[in-house]
């Protein structure tokens, strides 16, 4: 009974979107049915690609597994079945029970045939400066990644990242490098690595010029506005030996704002990320049957069909309908009470767009003491690049904050 209640609320939440982005309909992307897993439940084989991780050595299938809400044991033993090696995660996803899934399963398997990748996020940290604070606690960092392994029970992960590595002065933050280091020279990760989700191309070139860091992770989609200078800092990334995954592939832009219009294809998507040869693997995140066999299948051809290039060029002109935040930081100068709009934003794309309401949650408890007062304001002066009514948004997604956690679970 409590079950359906709680279903019955989310949805309530979804259908009450701004502008009209309503979960009422939900998109292929998202859900899977009886048959789709009965069919990836089969035994299939699957074309695997394969490119090398810049100076790790390491060979990988080019698309790897995202686990943010990977929830389903059957799901991703048919990817490490498949042929997918590599699996991402990271401490914050659903508070560690991601982890704790993660190396349950991996146990049935050959540890040195998993790639396995975490990430632990330093406290306390500052998302809208893109800097980490001053007094970054490198002692519980370093305990953070001790219970990373002791929930996966390794003794090791075959890549480290240091997410939410912004500016250059993050990437380059020294007492986190040299707690890193630290771990690295313990023999508990083979390889170190940053994930950047803004300031990107200035994150990835101040890692490829470090001589420090094995791996970038980069936000990387077709939708992106900067995409050249994205191109360009993985070239030369690339050329300097880094291997470089991209993230974000398949963002929230299926649904366009106030038109309750469905134009998913995230074959599409991702195949246009691969066609960029210096991107080693994606990690599109994986938590249905449908998207692990979309995501399998793009390997027999990757080359873009007219409708797929159409589809690309539809979504781009709908840039302001779209759900997918820039995160180009100029509505942060726009506005002395601004709150940290980007985090906002990708909130709201989490739940309207990936029909995540805890993902969606864990954004806005990054800023939970973040003052918010697009409320009191009788209108927004704040201008978003892309044309995003921010303060619309703003106070639709922070009606999450209204609910209790059992909402949520």
């Amino acid at each position: 009974m409590g079950r359906t209640k709680n279903s019955m609320n989310r949805r309530a939440f979804l259908s009450k979107g701004v502008a009209g982005i309503a979960g009422a309909v939900t998109l292929p992307r998202f859900i899977s049915d009886g048959s789709s897993i009965k069919r990836a439940k089969q035994e299939k084989k699957y074309k695997m690609v394969y490119r090398t991780l810049g100076k790790t050595g390491i060979k990988l299938p080019i698309v790897s597994m995202g686990t943010m809400d990977a929830t389903s044991e059957a799901l991703i033993r048919t990817a490490l079945d498949s042929g997918i090696s590599h699996i991402a995660t990271a401490q914050y996803y659903l508070n560690g029970r991601v982890e704790e899934f993660v190396g349950k399963i991996i146990k049935n398997y050959k540890r040195e045939d998993i790639i396995l990748a975490t990430g632990v996020i330093p406290q306390p940290i500052d998302y809208k400066s893109g800097v980490f604070a001053k007094n970054t606690d490198v002692a519980k960092f370093e305990k953070d990644f001790e219970s990373s392994l002791k929930s996966m029970d390794v003794d090791y992960v075959d890549i480290f990242y240091l997410p939410f590595a912004a500016k250059k002065e993050s990437v380059m933050f020294e007492p986190l490098m040299k707690s890193m280091e630290r771990i690295k020279k313990a023999g508990k990760a083979r390889f170190l690595g940053i994930a950047s989700h803004s300031y990107v191309p200035e994150a990835v070139r101040a890692a490829a010029e470090s001589n420090f860091y094995d791996v970038v992770m980069l936000a990387y989609n077709f939708q992106i506005k900067d995409i050249e200078e994205r191109k360009e800092a993985v070239a030369y990334a690339a050329k300097k030996g880094m291997g470089v995954v991209a993230m974000k592939t398949i963002t929230g832009e299926s649904w366009m704002a106030g038109k309750q219009e469905a134009v998913s294809n995230p074959g599409a998507a991702l195949k246009w990320v691969l066609q960029n040869e210096n991107i080693h693997t994606a990690v599109p995140g994986i938590s249905t049957f449908d998207q692990l066999e979309t995501d399998l299948s793009l390997m027999v051809d990757l080359a873009l069909t007219p409708e797929e290039e159409a589809y690309i060029a539809y979504v781009r002109s709908k840039q302001k309908d779209s759900l997918f935040c820039q995160g180009c930081g100029t509505c942060l100068t726009q506005c002395l009470s601004a709150p940290d709009i980007p985090t906002l934003m990708r909130s709201h794309m989490y739940a309207y767009g990936y029909k995540d309401l805890r993902a969606a949650t864990r954004n806005l408890d990054s800023i939970k003491d973040n003052p918010i007062a697009c409320a009191e304001c009788s209108s927004c002066i704040v201008k978003c690049a892309i044309g995003f009514d921010i303060k619309e948004r703003a106070l639709d997604i922070l009606r999450l904050r209204d609910f209790p956690p059992e909402f949520l679970a």
